[in-house]
């Protein structure tokens, strides 16, 4: 059984960084691409941000491209999300995804296959 258990979050300024972990426990990290997605108040879980199993190729939503960065340690089994500059709107819970399938399809939530709790994180104006 694989389990995902994200750290990191937690309340910042506007403007400010977080980094978020997820540490992959149950099988080795190398064969999953990874994601992370967040929900906010009264949202839909929407995609992050997304890295493929090798670690090579990267995704991005639009509202984060330039500001968070994705990142994975095989050796440590985690993946983590580098956020910059946040603002009032990353306002959300942000959760660790992992799929066995190809990386164009770790956007869609019904395409990963295990999730972990959630890690809250806001943003003060």
């Amino acid at each position: 059984q694989v389990q995902l258990v994200e750290s990191g979050g937690g309340l910042v300024q506007a403007g400010g960084s977080l980094r978020l972990s997820c540490v992959v426990s149950g099988r080795t990290l190398s064969r999953y691409s990874m994601a992370w997605f967040r929900q906010g108040p009264g949202k839909e879980r929407e995609f992050v941000s997304g890295i493929s199993a090798s670690g090579v190729f990267t995704l991005y939503a639009d509202s984060v491209k330039g500001r968070f960065t994705i990142s994975r340690d095989t050796a440590k089994n985690s993946v983590f999300l580098q956020m910059n500059s946040l603002n009032p709107e990353d306002t959300a819970v942000y959760y660790c995804g992992a799929t066995q399938r190809g990386l164009q399809e770790v956007r869609i939530p019904t395409r990963i296959d295990y999730w972990g709790q959630g890690t809250q994180v806001t943003v003060s104006s």
